[in-house]
């Protein structure tokens, strides 16, 4: 009789976990390959600002333009928690919109992993690689239960090769955000497989810092539509990085 008592028992546990997810809320979820000068191809930026294994100083993430604090000073956005990693995601933040149902989990990872980095990415617009995780008494859902996925940092796959299938497993098509240098090149290849909707990603170079992505996010949040999304990330970016709009919208573009 234990062995059958211990089996319902975990049954119950992982119903019990499922039926408090909560299916009303949407969830986006960040991969930031941390700026690094040592690990990857870039052309290198100062010292503080680009060691990939110091989250607190690194240009993408504690920097005054990183995800990090830029989201935490945001009027949209409330922190919610901020849980240490390990060696791999240094650092996990979980943000909720001030008013709409949706919450924002950004992740961290070491610079020295960007190939990983890159590689949970585009599983978790395939389906194939998908999570929860408890926030009070809510589970959430992330990685390839999230309905919008964002990658930043360095365009890793113009250093290294992907060889493995990211195919869609679940016929859910996914959206992306994808702010790396000649991102639209790179990735298409194996985003194709994944079915996912590219709603932002590049054609040159770039500075994939927060506010870009920021207000990309903020135009999804709101409904205000695709094309929306491109034109406030465009803005974005034209204003802090003082270019004409329409070289913002040559750089940022949608769909395939």
């Amino acid at each position: 009789m234990r062995a059958p008592l211990l089996l319902l028992l975990i049954f119950l546990g992982f119903y019990k976990a499922y039926s408090n997810q909560d299916t009303t809320t949407k969830t986006i979820h960040i991969f930031v390959a941390l700026c690094d000068n040592k690990y990857q191809g870039i052309v290198p930026v100062p010292a503080g600002i680009g060691n990939g294994q110091n989250p607190n100083t690194n240009l993408y993430w504690g920097c005054g333009y990183g995800i990090r604090t830029y989201f935490k000073n945001s009027k949209e956005w409330k922190l919610l928690k901020t849980i240490k990693g390990d060696s791999l995601v240094m650092e996990r933040l979980v943000f909720k919109h001030v008013s709409r149902n949706f919450y924002l989990v950004a992740d961290a990872y070491n610079g020295k992993f960007i190939k990983t980095c890159t590689q949970h990415f585009l599983r978790s617009a395939s389906g194939q690689m998908k999570d929860t995780m408890h926030i009070g008494n809510r589970v959430l859902s992330i990685n390839g239960n999230s309905s919008l996925l964002a990658y930043i940092g360095h365009d890793g796959l113009m250093d290294f090769s992907l060889n493995e299938s990211f195919v869609n497993k679940d016929k859910k098509q996914r959206d992306c955000i994808i702010l790396a240098c000649i991102s639209k090149k790179y990735f298409a290849p194996h985003l194709q497989q994944t079915g996912a909707n590219p709603l932002v990603w590049t054609t040159g170079l770039m500075c994939p810092e927060a506010y870009t992505v920021h207000d990309a996010i903020s135009a999804y949040v709101n409904n205000e539509g695709n094309a929306m999304v491109r034109t406030k990330a465009a803005l974005a970016y034209s204003k802090y990085q003082k270019c004409s709009e329409k070289a913002a919208r040559n750089l940022l573009v949608q769909g395939w």
